[in-house]
């Protein structure tokens, strides 16, 4: 079995179609939330979500590659170090 890992996904969405899309996705993955923040910026019509998960790695790439794919959203992802 795969051990967990800390990462936050960094979500920014300058297309706001896609919202809800990215809210369906997070919604799949809630078992492995920890937390969210999301920070409309209206003076740059942009949104901004900041994710923190706790799941095996192949769980956090999954997530994060389903959001990058979406048009007009980009999503990078940082690990912590300890497991």
């Amino acid at each position: 079995m795969e051990e967990n890992r800390v990462a936050i996904l960094g979500i920014i969405i300058s297309d706001t179609d896609c919202a809800e899309s990215v809210n369906a996705l997070l919604h799949d993955y809630n078992q492995y939330i920890v937390g969210r923040m999301g920070i409309p910026y209206h003076l740059k019509n942009i949104n901004i979500i900041c994710v923190v998960m706790d799941a095996p790695q192949p769980i956090i790439s999954n997530l994060s590659g389903k959001i990058g794919r979406l048009q007009g959203v980009n999503c990078k992802v940082t690990y912590s170090q300890k497991q």
